[in-house]
């Protein structure tokens, strides 16, 4: 996640308790609905979209925050 802001990120998960979750939840979320489209995993369509979901809001959090960060850098 966020691959261009390697740094940023790398930093933040030392200093900020509330990214470095956001992180690894959002981590957690892309292994899941990586084994699911892989189909060693079963969900129903509708559950996978809500997981999808929450990974994009992670994401967008986690985004928000570096862009935060790098402006007050």
């Amino acid at each position: 996640m966020l691959h261009e802001y390697r740094e940023e990120v790398s930093a933040l998960k030392q200093e900020n308790a509330h990214f470095a979750k956001i992180f690894d939840e959002h981590n957690a979320l892309d292994d899941e609905i990586t084994a699911v489209e892989e189909e060693r995993k079963h969900m129903s369509d509708m559950d996978l979209e809500v997981l999808k979901k929450k990974k994009l809001k992670l994401k967008d959090e986690a985004y928000a925050m570096v862009v935060e960060y790098k402006k007050n850098k």
